[in-house]
C-alpha cells in the first residue's frame, strides 16, 4: 500500500511544472510528510501529557492543523468539498498564511531540539515550489492515506524514504552528496561499534544515513525507559550547512523513530577548532563530508592546517570533536594518502600522531554512484598514536554502478577479519616507523599483487624509439655487408 502511494506521489508530482528533479520530489513529499506527521503525533502527545499530569497545548492552532486545511472530512469521512481547498486557494493559502505563520516558530520555540524549532526551522529554510493547486491536492490526497501511528508503519516509510534518499543520490549533480551506500555505513558501524550511552556525532550529516543506522543498531526491544530516553535524546547529534539536506535528514530520523532529531542547521566548518570543549566533544563520529568546495580564507582560519579543501578541513574538525579514546569512522577521497601538497602531508602526521589509526578500508570505484572517484574510509582512535596500519582492498569481484551497488555480503569478509586485523590476499599491516617522516605517504600499496610498471614519461618514449631506429638502421646495414 505504501509503496503505490509513493508511486502516486512521483505521478502527481510530474504534473506540476514546479517539479524538475528527483531532489525537488524529495524535498515537497518531505514537507507535506512532515506535517502529517505532527498531525498524527498530535493524540498521543495529549496522552503522554494527561498521563503526567500536564496541561496539553496543540502544537499548531486550529486553522493550520492538517485536518482544517490539508484534508478536511465531512460527516461520511470523505473529502469535505464545501471547506476544503483547491486550486488557486490552496496555493494562496500554503504560500502566503501556512508557510509564514511556520517560520514563526524558530522564535518562539523553548529549546533548539524541539519538535517546536524543528518546524520554524524546515519552513524557514524550504519554500513550496507547486504551481499546481491541484498537483498539490492530489499529493495531499494521497499523503492522508499514510499514518505514523505504528512502529510498522513507521517502518514501511522509513524504508520508501530512503529509497527516494538513494534514487535522488543516483540522480546526479549534487544530489549524491546526499547519500552514502548504506552497506558501507553498516560496515562503518560494525566497526567502530557505538553503545548505549556514548554519544554519536556527524558534522556534514546529509540525509542522517549514518545516524539513523547507527540508531538501528543501538535500539533493542527490551530497552528501559530511561535507555530508550537516552537514546531518543541524548546519543544522536549532526550539523549540515544546506537546506534540502538538513530537511530531509530530519524527516529521515523522524521516519527511522527518533521523534525530535538533534539535528542543526549551521556550517560546521564556521567553527574555531581550537575553541571547541570537552563538553562539546562525542565518543563517536561516522561520516563522509563532502569533498572539494574551496572554503573561502576566513573559514580556513578556524583551523591549524590552512587548506582550500573542504574535506581536510571536516577531519581536522572530527579529530578534535572526538573525546579521548573516542572511535572515528571517516570516508574522504584516496588521493588524501598520498597527496604532496604541504596541508595533506601535515593533516597526515597529525592524524598518525595524534590518533591511532588503526584500519585504512580501500573501495573499488563505482562505490559511489555517480561520484567518479575513488575514496578509502579512516577508522581511528583519538588519544595514542599510530603504531600500526592495517589495510583492506575491498573487492567485489565484479564491476559496481547503478544496477549492481555494493552489499551486506561485500563488505563480509572486512568485517570478519577487522577484529583480528588479519592478512589476506586482500590485507596486510604497516607499521608507522616504515613509513618516510619527509611525506607521511599512506598510499594503498597492496604487497600480495605485484606492482604494475610505472608509466614512463614522454621523453623516456622518444629516447626509447630513437634507440630502437638506430639499433634497427645498424642491423639493416650490417645485414647489407653480408650480401
Amino acid at each position: 500500500m505504501f509503496e503505490n502511494a509513493f508511486n502516486n506521489i512521483d505521478k502527481a508530482l510530474r504534473n506540476d511544472e514546479g517539479m524538475a528533479t528527483e531532489l525537488d520530489y524529495a524535498e515537497q513529499t518531505s514537507w507535506l510528510l512532515f506535517l502529517k506527521y505532527i498531525a498524527d503525533r498530535e493524540p498521543e502527545r495529549e496522552d503522554e501529557a494527561l498521563f503526567e499530569g500536564r496541561d496539553y497545548y496543540p502544537v499548531l492552532e486550529k486553522k493550520f492543523r492538517w485536518e482544517n486545511w490539508a484534508a478536511p472530512k465531512d460527516l461520511a469521512g470523505n473529502f469535505d468539498h464545501q471547506t476544503g481547498r483547491i486550486g488557486k486557494d490552496l496555493i494562496a493559502f500554503v504560500n502566503d498564511e501556512l508557510f509564514p505563520y511556520l517560520q514563526t516558530f524558530r522564535n518562539s520555540a523553548t529549546g533548539v531540539d524541539t519538535l517546536e524549532y524543528k518546524i520554524g526551522e524546515i519552513f524557514s529554510e524550504i519554500i513550496s515550489k507547486f504551481r499546481s493547486g491541484y498537483a498539490l491536492r492530489d499529493a495531499i490526497e494521497i499523503i492522508d492515506t499514510l499514518t505514523f501511528n505504528s512502529q510498522q508503519a513507521k517502518h514501511e516509510l522509513s524504508d520508501l524514504y530512503e529509497t527516494r534518499i538513494r534514487r535522488m543520490g543516483n540522480a546526479g549533480r549534487n544530489g549524491g552528496e546526499y547519500y552514502t551506500p548504506r552497506p558501507l555505513i553498516r560496515a562503518m558501524i560494525r566497526v567502530v561499534d557505538p553503545k548505549l550511552g556514548e554519544t554519536v556525532y556527524d558534522g556534514a550529516c546529509g540525509s542522517a544515513g549514518f545516524l539513523c543506522e547507527a540508531f538501528d543498531y543501538l535500539k533493542r526491544d527490551d530497552l528501559s525507559t530511561g535507555d530508550w530516553h537516552t537514546l531518543q535524546h541524548k546519543t544522536f547529534f549532526g550539523q549540515e550547512k544546506k537546506s534540502l539536506a538538513y530537511v530531509i535528514g530530519i524527516m529521515n530520523m523522524i521516519l527511522h523513530g527518533i521523534e525530535t532529531p538533534a539535528i542543526r542547521h549551521a556550517n560546521t566548518l564556521g567553527e574555531n577548532v581550537l575553541e571547541i570543549r570537552e563538553a562539546d566533544r562525542h565518543d563517536v563520529v561516522l561520516a563522509n563530508p563532502p569533498f572539494g568546495g574551496g572554503e573561502r580564507k576566513e573559514v580556513q582560519h578556524n583551523f591549524p592546517i590552512k587548506t582550500g579543501e573542504t574535506a581536510y578541513l571536516f577531519l581536522q574538525h572530527f579529530i578534535r570533536k572526538l573525546r579521548a579514546g573516542g572511535r572515528g569512522a571517516v570516508v574522504i577521497k584516496n588521493t588524501f594518502l598520498s597527496n604532496t601538497d604541504n596541508a595533506s602531508v601535515a593533516l597526515r602526521q597529525e592524524l598518525l600522531e595524534t590518533c591511532h589509526l588503526h584500519t585504512v578500508l580501500d573501495c573499488p570505484g563505482g562505490t559511489f554512484q555517480g561520484a567518479g572517484v575513488k575514496t578509502v574510509v579512516l577508522f581511528f582512535d583519538k588519544g595514542e598514536p599510530t603504531r600500526d596500519i592495517w589495510y583492506y582492498q575491498l573487492d567485489p569481484g565484479r564491476s559496481l554502478g547503478k544496477t549492481n551497488p555494493l552489499n551486506d555480503n561485500d563488505l563480509a569478509e572486512f568485517i570478519e577479519l577487522q577484529p583480528r586485523k588479519a592478512d589476506s590476499s586482500q590485507s596486510w599491516t604497516v607499521a608507522v616507523d616504515d613509513i618516510d617522516p619527509a611525506t607521511w605517504d599512506l598510499s594503498v600499496k597492496n604487497p600480495n599483487v605485484p606492482e604494475e610498471a610505472p608509466l614512463r614519461s614522454p621523453a623516456e618514449i622518444i629516447d626509447d624509439m630513437l634507440a630502437r631506429d638506430a639499433e634497427t638502421a645498424r642491423i639493416l646495414e650490417e645485414i647489407r655487408g653480408m650480401l
